[in-house]
């Protein structure tokens, strides 16, 4: 092929980058892995442009390619399914010990940057979740746990709000194999969510903006019982790839105790929170100083759901290899005296 298809292509692909990347994210739940999957359906695509002949839109035909690759993908895989703390082992009674579990696949999560221009799906009457539903964490862990082509077949219906004809298309199926695993698939969801799908995450209100700048506060100011008055009764707190997990406050409340101990131990100064955002959820980024006190590194993100004026959940990702893909430094000078 020439420079000129190659500019042409470029043009027809480009367009629909980020959303394919949110597809493949929710399909696998993995940043890495769905920038590879992207990155195979485009190359798949440039193979087969001399044969597109566009009976098909170019949107339609990339999501083909690229739902294939990740069933393919899934297919090869271990496990099928990228999990949160809570839903692999039961809650934890004692303080972590030992080393992160790395032969379980965990969820990552998904930076709210990446959203930026991908547009809702034009709403019908087949419509399921909205965008901010759709991406949220509780979501995507919870479409992990149905099979591959469920899981497709949700996402494109339900999500994507393409028709039963349309999916059953692109998936090479017939509609009523494709109704039936909805069916089987709104079944398993409506276990998780009786009340039909995951709590809503509008844009905090003024009320829990405020919430928001005390939970920064009380981090850093290590006050361990303002931390636990944010609190709800049945609030959850998970920190892949610990396995541990807690709920309620005087299990989460332990929990910092003991790690604000550990950390108080070394004489170092306090935590620093940078805001950020994460599956349209509120998020910080947490950065601990080092053993000598000159920087800040980057350690932890916080992705927080909210109800009313208390936290309904924490899972704080252990992983400071996930700062990049936030636009987040590796690390932050000390702050001003």
């Amino acid at each position: 092929m020439t420079a000129a298809d190659q500019e042409a292509f470029q043009r027809l692909v480009e367009p629909h980058r980020r959303e394919l990347r949110l597809h493949c994210y929710r399909m696998l739940g993995s940043l890495d892995d769905a920038e590879d999957l992207v990155q195979e359906t485009f190359l798949r695509a440039w193979r087969g442009f001399d044969r597109f002949e566009g009976r098909a839109s170019v949107r339609t035909w990339l999501y083909r390619i690229s739902t294939n690759a990740c069933l393919n993908a899934l297919a090869t895989r271990r496990s099928a399914r990228r999990v949160l703390p809570e839903s692999a082992v039961p809650p934890a009674e004692g303080m972590p010990a030992g080393d992160p579990v790395t032969e379980i696949a965990w969820l990552d999560p998904y930076p709210d940057s990446a959203l930026e221009g991908v547009a809702d799906a034009a709403p019908g009457p087949d419509a399921r979740y909205e965008l901010h539903e759709s991406v949220q964490l509780a979501f995507v862990a919870a479409i992990q746990h149905l099979p591959p082509r469920q899981r497709a077949a949700l996402l494109l219906h339900d999500v994507l709000r393409w028709s039963a004809a349309e999916t059953a298309s692109l998936l090479d199926a017939s509609v009523a194999s494709v109704n039936s695993a909805l069916q089987r698939a709104h079944a398993t969801l409506g276990r998780r969510f009786p009340d039909g799908q995951p709590a809503s995450t509008p844009v905090p209100d003024e009320r829990q903006r405020a919430l928001l700048d005390r939970y920064v506060r009380v981090w850093e100011d290590g006050d361990l019982d303002g931390f636990v008055a944010l609190l709800r009764e049945d609030t959850v707190l998970s920190m892949p790839p610990w396995p541990q997990w807690y709920r309620g406050p005087r299990a989460i409340g332990a929990f910092f105790a003991w790690a604000r101990e550990q950390h108080d131990r070394t004489g170092l100064p306090p935590y620093r929170f940078v805001p950020t955002g994460a599956n349209r959820q509120p998020a910080f980024a947490m950065y601990v100083p080092d053993a000598e006190g000159r920087e800040y590194r980057a350690h932890t993100i916080h992705v927080l759901a909210l109800r009313g004026a208390a936290v309904e959940s924490i899972v704080g990702f252990r992983d400071p290899g996930l700062f990049a893909a936030f636009g987040l430094p590796a690390a932050l000078p000390p702050a001003p005296a």
